[in-house]
């Protein structure tokens, strides 16, 4: 009676599989510089590198070719899934802060836009 009850039971735990349900845990990976639309709308046409540095922090990305463009770029992960990412190009002319390109732009500029 025992080995019938023994061999219904390993019936019918042959579609579990304990390690199958095992995960590695993946911790949140944020990457980059965090530029928020507060720290965007305080620039300024005509402002300066270092006023810049001052309100968006070092840039990421500072290329000895293109000298008057600072890349920051953001990346945040959850679970080894991608959940936000961004871009943002600084552009200087004559050493004054000129615009932005990228992700996000400055709530004036979409203002201007239009719906």
């Amino acid at each position: 009676m025992s080995l019938v009850l023994l061999a219904v039971v390993l019936a019918g735990c042959g579609g579990w599989n304990p390690i199958a349900r095992l995960h590695p845990y993946r911790i949140e990976v944020q990457q980059g510089n965090l530029v928020t639309q507060d720290m965007l709308d305080r620039l300024r046409p005509g402002m300066s590198p270092s006023q810049v540095r001052f309100v968006l922090g070092t840039p990421l990305i500072v290329d000895p070719f293109h000298k008057e463009r600072w890349d920051y770029v953001y990346r945040l992960e959850k679970g080894g899934k991608v959940i936000e990412q961004r871009h943002i190009a600084v552009l200087f002319e004559n050493d004054k802060f000129k615009g932005l390109e990228g992700d996000v732009r400055p709530a004036a500029a979409k203002a201007e836009v239009g719906p």
